[in-house]
C-alpha cells in the first residue's frame, strides 16, 4: 500500500477522484494526511469528508527551506511514500525535492511542455487565447526546474469554440483525477 501526503493550496479538486478510488479498492493506497499553507483552503473540507489527517503550515514569515522543513517533518511522521501536489501555490526548496527525490507528483492543468510555469485560470485563459485545438492535464515528476520534470501522463481534450475559462478548467479538472489515479498505480510498480 502506498502512503500519500497531499500539499494543497485551494479547492483539492483532484482529492475526492483519488480518496473515491481508494474507497473502492481500485487503488492500493491510503491518504494519511493533507497539508495546506491556506486556512481558507477549500481542501480542508476534503481531510474532513474523507476522515484523513489535516495540517495548516503557515508559510508568512519564513524562509522557503524552513516553511518546507515543517512539512517534510508532518510528512516523515506520518512515514509517507508518494507526495501529491494538488493545488499547491508554492515552489518548493531544492533541499525538500532532493530528500523526497523522485516521490512528488505535481499535476499541471497543461499538456507540458506548453504554458510551463502558468497557473490555474491563466493556463486555461492562454489556450483559449491561441485557440489551441486541444488541451488536457500533465502528472510530472517535482525537480527543481518548475514544470520540467519527467512527465509520467498526460490526458487530452478537445476545446471548442464555446468554451469559456471555467467550462475548460471543468473539462481538465476531470482528466486531472483520471491522471493521478493512473499515476499512482505506475509509481507502485517501480
Amino acid at each position: 500500500m502506498i502512503k500519500l501526503g497531499i500539499l494543497g493550496s485551494t479547492k483539492g479538486s483532484d482529492v475526492p477522484p483519488i480518496a473515491d478510488a481508494i474507497i473502492a479498492g481500485e487503488l492500493d493506497a491510503s491518504i494519511e494526511i493533507i497539508i495546506t499553507n491556506n486556512k481558507d483552503a477549500l481542501i480542508a473540507d476534503k481531510a474532513l469528508k474523507y476522515g484523513v489527517d489535516f495540517a495548516f503550515i503557515d508559510h508568512k514569515n519564513k524562509s522557503r527551506e524552513e516553511f518546507d522543513k515543517q512539512i517534510s517533518k508532518k510528512l516523515l511522521e506520518k512515514e509517507v511514500d508518494l507526495v501529491l501536489l494538488i493545488g499547491f501555490m508554492r515552489i518548493l526548496s531544492a533541499p525538500f525535492i532532493k530528500m523526497w527525490d523522485k516521490k512528488i507528483l505535481n499535476v499541471h492543468p497543461s499538456l507540458l511542455p506548453k504554458y510551463a510555469g502558468g497557473m490555474n485560470n491563466n493556463v486555461h485563459e492562454s489556450v483559449l487565447k491561441n485557440e489551441d485545438k486541444e488541451t488536457g492535464c500533465t502528472i510530472h515528476l517535482v525537480t527543481t526546474q518548475v514544470d520540467q520534470g519527467p512527465i509520467v501522463v498526460q490526458k487530452k481534450c478537445g476545446v471548442f469554440k464555446n468554451d469559456t475559462v471555467e467550462s475548460l478548467k471543468n473539462r481538465v479538472q476531470r482528466l486531472e483525477g483520471e491522471a493521478f489515479i493512473e499515476s499512482i498505480k505506475s509509481w507502485g510498480k517501480k
